[in-house]
């Protein structure tokens, strides 16, 4: 195997230089104001949420007793004999 020296790098211009950094920091901050406005819309949905929950939780509960009663008329059909 031989050793060879890793080539020297590269200079870049202080363009590209400052192209990039600009690029960066455009997307960071871009970045921290779409979390912010994404983080006010995701917590007034909760908000609404929170609000409904009850509502809907009454509305599961009662359909699951609704269908619990149906299933027990139709166990008590099947196992009681005819007269």
């Amino acid at each position: 195997m031989s050793a060879q020296a890793a080539p020297r790098p590269v200079q870049v211009s202080p363009f590209i230089k400052f192209c990039r950094w600009s690029l960066l920091l455009t997307g960071v901050v871009y970045g921290i104001y779409h979390q912010r406005r994404l983080s006010k819309r995701e917590n007034a949905l909760r908000e609404q949420d929170l609000k409904e929950k009850p509502i809907r939780d009454a509305k599961i509960a009662a359909e699951k007793k609704r269908l619990q009663e149906a299933e027990m008329k139709i166990l008590n059909d099947l196992f009681t004999p005819p007269k």
